[in-house]
C-alpha cells in the first residue's frame, strides 16, 4: 500500500482544476493500484471532503448499493445536515430531480419521465439533428475551419434540446444565453451567486413556458412531461422544471464534451480515424469506446453513505460523500484489456459512462444518437480535417464533468 507521505500528497490534488483535466490518467492509475478508495477535498464548488472509488468492480458495485444514498437527507445524520453544503432556497425546485432522488420517490419520477421521453420522441429527432449537422459545417467550410466547440459540438445539442423542448424560434437567443450561464455554474465556484439573478430569469421564463403547455399542450417534451400519467399520477410543476434542468445540465453538456472530446482523441490516433472514415458500420461500436475512453462524466454524480462502510479496505463513515470515478474505472486493466489503448471495434465494451441499474442515464439514447451523426457527418464531409493548433488545447476546471475550452480544427 502507499505511504502516507504519497496519501497526503494524492489527497491534496485537486480534481477540479484545468491543469489535472489535462491528463488525469496517470493519477488514477496510481490509485488503482495503491488507493482504490481515497478521501480527498473538492474544493469547487463548495470545499467539501469525498471518497473517491476508482476501481471498475467497486464503482460499478457503488451504482448499485443499498448502502448508498442519492439524497443526503436519507443518509446524514440531523447534526451533519446543519453543516451540510446549502442550495439556496431560491433554487431549491431544480433539487427534485431524477439524479439526487432515491426510491420509491425516483422510481415514480422516472416512470412518468419515460412515458415523456420515449423513443419514438428520440427518434423523430434523427433528421433534424442531420439537417443541424449540415448546416453548421456548411457554414465553418466556407471559412476553411472552425472551433469544433464553439461552433459545433456546443450549439448542436442546445438547438436540438431547445426543438424538444418548443421553445419558440424568436426566444432562441435568450434561451441560449441562460442555457450557457447554467451549465457554466459548475466553473464558477464562489462567484457562482452572480448567477442567480440570470438563474431566476430562466426558471421564470420555463414557468410561464409550462403554463402554457399545461393549457395548450404541442408536440414536445413539455407538453409530453406535463401530461404524463401513470394512474392518477402526474409530475408537478416544480418535477417538470427539475427535468428540463436536468436535461440542459446532464443532456447537453455531457454530449457537447463526448462530440469534441471524442473527435480529438480520433485526430491524436489518426489510425482509428481511418478506419472508422472508411468503414461507416464501426460508427456505433467507434462511439462506445470514446465513452469509454474520453467519455464526459468523469466521475459519477454523488453518493452518500447511510451506514459506515468499509469498501477496498477503507472505512467509509456514513454521512460521506462518496464519487465512482467513472474515468478510472473505464481505464481500470483489471477489467479491459490493453485500456490506454483506443480501440474503436472494441467489443464487448461494458463502460459504465452512463451508469448502471436505477440510476443508468435516461438521456443515453438521444446521447448516442446525436454523438453518432454529429462525428460521422464530420469525418465523412471534412477528408482533411485536421488540428489547428495540437499544442494549445486546454480542458475546462469544473466538478463531474471533463471537457475541453476550445477546439480550433482545420478543413483544408
Amino acid at each position: 500500500m502507499i505511504d502516507q507521505r504519497s496519501a497526503n500528497l494524492l489527497s491534496d490534488t485537486d480534481i477540479t482544476s484545468a491543469a489535472f483535466k489535462t491528463d488525469p490518467f496517470p493519477f488514477y492509475a496510481r490509485l488503482r493500484a495503491d488507493a482504490p478508495v481515497l478521501r480527498v477535498i473538492i474544493p469547487r464548488p463548495l470545499r467539501q471532503p469525498a471518497y473517491l472509488v476508482t476501481r471498475y468492480d467497486d464503482a460499478q458495485g457503488l451504482f448499485v448499493d443499498p448502502r448508498f444514498a442519492k439524497n443526503p437527507l436519507n443518509a446524514r445524520t440531523p447534526e451533519q445536515l446543519k453543516t451540510s453544503p446549502r442550495v439556496p432556497a431560491l433554487l431549491n425546485p431544480l433539487t427534485q430531480n431524477l439524479l439526487g432522488l432515491d426510491d420509491p420517490q425516483h422510481a415514480r419520477l422516472k416512470t412518468l419521465v419515460h412515458k415523456a421521453f420515449s423513443p419514438r420522441m428520440i427518434e423523430q429527432m434523427r433528421a433534424q439533428i442531420q439537417t443541424t449537422a449540415d448546416e453548421l459545417l456548411t457554414m465553418g467550410e466556407s471559412k476553411d475551419g472552425m472551433d469544433l466547440m464553439r461552433d459545433y459540438a456546443s450549439p448542436l445539442p442546445l438547438i436540438m434540446i431547445g426543438r424538444m423542448l418548443g421553445v419558440p424560434v424568436a426566444d432562441n437567443h435568450k434561451f441560449h444565453a441562460w442555457t450557457q450561464a447554467f451549465v457554466g455554474l459548475g466553473e464558477a465556484g464562489s462567484r457562482a451567486i452572480f448567477s442567480i439573478p440570470a438563474m431566476l430569469r430562466f426558471m421564470a421564463y420555463l414557468r410561464k413556458l409550462i403554463k402554457e403547455r399545461s393549457a395548450r399542450p404541442q408536440d414536445d417534451l413539455i407538453s409530453a412531461l406535463v401530461q404524463a400519467r401513470e394512474g392518477g399520477d402526474v409530475m408537478t410543476d416544480d418535477e417538470v422544471l427539475a427535468m428540463v434542468f436536468l436535461l440542459l445540465s446532464a443532456g447537453h453538456e455531457t454530449t457537447v464534451n463526448l462530440i469534441a472530446s471524442g473527435m480529438l482523441e480520433l485526430l491524436r490516433h489518426p489510425d482509428q480515424l481511418e478506419r472508422l472514415r472508411a468503414d461507416p458500420s464501426l460508427t456505433r461500436p467507434a462511439i462506445e469506446e470514446l465513452l469509454r475512453f474520453a467519455g464526459p462524466a468523469e466521475t459519477a454524480t454523488e453518493r452518500y453513505a447511510r451506514e459506515d462502510v468499509m469498501l477496498a479496505g477503507t472505512l467509509i463513515p456514513r454521512g460521506s460523500l462518496v464519487l465512482a470515478v467513472i474515468a478510472s474505472a473505464n481505464r481500470d486493466e483489471r477489467f479491459f484489456e490493453h485500456p490506454d489503448m483506443l480501440d474503436i471495434s472494441r467489443e464487448p465494451n461494458k463502460h459504465l459512462s452512463f451508469g448502471v441499474g436505477v440510476h443508468y442515464c435516461v438521456g443515453a439514447p438521444l446521447a448516442r444518437m446525436e454523438s453518432q451523426i454529429a462525428i460521422r457527418t464530420l469525418i465523412d464531409r471534412m477528408p482533411n480535417l485536421r488540428l489547428a493548433q495540437p499544442a494549445g488545447i486546454t480542458w475546462r476546471s469544473g466538478f463531474v464533468l471533463r471537457g475541453l475550452v476550445s477546439l480550433p480544427v482545420r478543413f483544408h
